[in-house]
């Protein structure tokens, strides 16, 4: 019985968090327009 009720406490711990976050909404700002580099560039 201590092992549901361990885990309906984790599980509507875990629903609230979610909900947090879902209720704040996205970051403010913006992405950069400019892509990441993933090789150095080459020297001449």
């Amino acid at each position: 019985m201590r092992a549901l009720t361990a885990a309906a406490v984790g599980l509507a711990a875990a629903l609230a968090l979610v909900l947090t976050v879902t209720a704040a909404g996205p970051p403010s700002g913006r992405t950069s327009p400019k892509p990441l580099l993933t090789t150095v560039p080459e020297h001449p």
